[in-house]
């Protein structure tokens, strides 16, 4: 089994916990016609989608390829260390959500996952990270209406 296999398989299992546990989250007399749950749904399918998708893509290529030594697949081992980065990076978010809220932590977010990708250290990256964490708070907050976190540390001032 190769990888991206494998990691569909994962992500259709997490697609499938996921819209299982959201299904639990319960409706406020506030809600509207899509309930609570609505949005957790449609980012599970679409999980499944891209699971299923990612599944389909491995089974093609592993039946096009056709490696003729045992050592010649190296080259996919070499990005293990790219990707515990990356889960490093997001599990960083996790943690500090809570403390620093929305608006910083994913501004932090992006500012450091363009600096590990390579990005120049210089006002493009700050601006493209506060641009970007105000944007997906104002279509989170504004215009969906999904409230994130303020964080422990500005708890006062908003």
């Amino acid at each position: 089994m190769n990888k991206d296999l494998i990691s569909g398989v994962v992500l259709l299992a997490v697609s499938g916990t996921y819209y299982a546990w959201s299904g639990e989250i319960a409706d406020s007399t506030l809600s509207d016609e899509v309930g609570a749950t609505g949005l957790p749904h449609v980012l599970s399918v679409i999980l499944a989608i891209l699971a299923v998708l990612l599944i389909v893509r491995a089974v093609l290529l592993s039946r096009a390829r056709t490696v003729a030594a045992a050592g010649t697949d190296d080259e996919s081992d070499a990005h293990f260390p790219r990707a515990v980065g990356f889960l490093l990076l997001g599990a960083a978010y996790v943690f500090l959500l809570p403390f620093v809220g929305y608006i910083a932590g994913t501004a932090l977010l992006i500012g450091a996952v363009a600096l590990y990708e390579g990005a120049p250290r210089n006002w493009v990256a700050l601006a493209a990270a506060v641009g970007g964490a105000v944007f997906y708070w104002a279509v989170f907050v504004k215009l969906l209406g999904v409230h994130q976190p303020v964080g422990s540390i500005f708890q006062g001032m908003f």
